[in-house]
């Protein structure tokens, strides 16, 4: 199976921003382009970019690598929303990964898909597994797993997990691993997933599920869901927003001398 690729996706504007690329939509058109990519029955993968993918993508060349072979990549993060106007394509809107979902159920009860859970910690998953079942009649959760992920284990790993998705034979794959190991881990098996397309979707099940508190939607407009974040999660998180997401400044800087027609010094 080759690559999929987003229906008319050589005709849809997407901006360039370090070594990222990430399409131009609104989030209707982003629910439009993901049901198609779906119901094309092709494979594929959906990421959602956010500033700490930015900074990442520059030195970690596997996650860079799985970016460029997403068929959707859409911005979950203010600040590259701000940035893409100073830069040539303006983003419309921020898509958090954790909005697609119910959305993404609703058209998939409409659509009769068939809908498997990967990822979150024990039991999460099948509670929000069986919250789908009762909220959105017509969608079939076919299954959930919560499996100990290490990207250097290969396939002796992962050939199990797949076979357990593929046994389903799900429309959508929603894999909530966090970042970067779900992009890595989705780019890994995506051959092997046949027609499933896979959305990474991090912390999106501990949202619903209640195992995790988010950010009120005001916060997040602001700009600050980070911040939200870091201050209930200070000791895991305080590396990736103090120090490496401080790096996004140098990144966009580099942008705009390269459309002002200047080189960055070295």
């Amino acid at each position: 199976m080759t690559t999929a690729h987003a229906p008319a996706a050589s005709r849809r504007p997407r901006l360039n921003i370090g070594q990222l690329t990430i399409d131009q939509l609104t989030f209707p058109q982003a629910i439009t382009a993901i049901g198609e990519l779906v119901d094309a029955h092709q494979g594929g993968y959906v990421f959602t970019a956010n500033v700490d993918h930015v900074v990442l993508a520059e030195t970690n060349t596997r996650f860079r690598d799985a970016y460029s072979k997403a068929a959707i990549s859409v911005v979950d993060g203010m600040p590259i929303v701000w940035a893409s106007r100073m830069l040539d394509v303006p983003l419309p809107e921020r898509i958090a990964g954790s909005d697609l979902i119910l959305p993404l159920v609703k058209l998939g009860a409409e659509r009769k898909w068939r809908i498997f859970l990967l990822g979150a910690g024990p039991g999460v998953a099948e509670k929000v597994g069986k919250q789908f079942q009762a909220q959105y009649p017509g969608i079939e959760v076919v299954g959930w797993d919560s499996p100990m992920v290490n990207l250097d284990a290969g396939d002796a790993q992962n050939d199990p997990i797949v076979a357990r998705i593929r046994e389903k034979d799900p429309h959508l794959l929603f894999v909530a691993l966090g970042s970067p190991k779900q992009e890595v881990w989705i780019s890994q098996v995506a051959q092997k997933l046949g027609p499933t397309v896979a959305i990474g979707i991090g912390a999106g099940f501990d949202f619903i599920a209640g195992t995790a508190k988010r950010a009120p939607e005001w916060i997040a407009k602001a700009g600050f869901e980070w911040l939200y974040r870091l201050t209930h999660e200070p000791k895991r998180l305080w590396r990736r927003y103090i120090l490496n997401d401080s790096q996004f400044g140098v990144i966009l800087a580099r942008e705009l001398w390269k459309r002002t027609g200047n080189k960055p010094t070295e």
